[in-house]
């Protein structure tokens, strides 16, 4: 990611990636060591990533998004919510209502009576250039989650959409999130820029 970000030109093509991630524990720039509670075996990875700790695995699908934010017209904040919009979507679709949490990053749905994180954002912006993204807890163990203080936050509650009701895998979910954030990212070129 950081290799394409560095040769980008005005001319290279914005890209989303998909996969799913070996267990690891990934650390942001604002992140603190200190939010690792329990060694547990599982590798801790630094990133240059925005945001603090949080866990990936099989199961959870994750996207990068290589987007030039100049040429789309985009700021960050309006980037974040477009991304936020489009996992929220796609959850509706499935009729699992979910939202934004003030001064919390990502999607959260309602679980016994709070709120819990069902996708995590993380980005990183150089030359108007963003890499990095978000991942969504499909169908992994979420067991690790409790190793640490997941996005900085103690006893942050996680979901799954398998969790929810929501009949995709992972290989599925992550074709139908690419498809929504697809349609947010192209929703100023469809009305002329505004």
């Amino acid at each position: 990611m950081v290799a394409h970000t560095a040769a980008r030109d005005a001319e290279t093509p914005d890209e989303l990636w998909l996969c799913e991630h070996f267990p690891v524990y990934t650390l942001g720039q604002a992140g603190n060591p200190e939010d690792l509670l329990v060694e547990n075996g599982i590798p801790l990875i630094r990133s240059d990533r925005g945001g603090q700790i949080t866990y990936h695995a099989p199961g959870q699908v994750v996207v990068y998004l290589m987007l030039d934010l100049k040429r789309r017209k985009l700021s960050v904040h309006e980037l974040v919510r477009r991304i936020e919009q489009s996992v929220i979507d796609l959850l509706a679709a499935h009729g699992v209502p979910a939202g934004r949490v003030e001064g919390a990053p990502g999607v959260y749905v309602e679980k016994d009576g709070g709120k819990a994180k069902i996708a995590a954002l993380g980005l990183r912006v150089r030359r108007r250039c963003c890499y990095h993204g978000l991942s969504l807890n499909v169908d992994l163990d979420l067991a690790p989650f409790s190793a640490i203080n997941p996005c900085g936050y103690p006893g942050m509650a996680v979901t799954r959409t398998k969790d929810l009701g929501v009949a995709l895998d992972a290989a599925q979910a992550g074709e139908a999130l690419a498809e929504r954030l697809i349609g947010q990212l192209t929703k100023s070129e469809q009305r002329g820029g505004e």
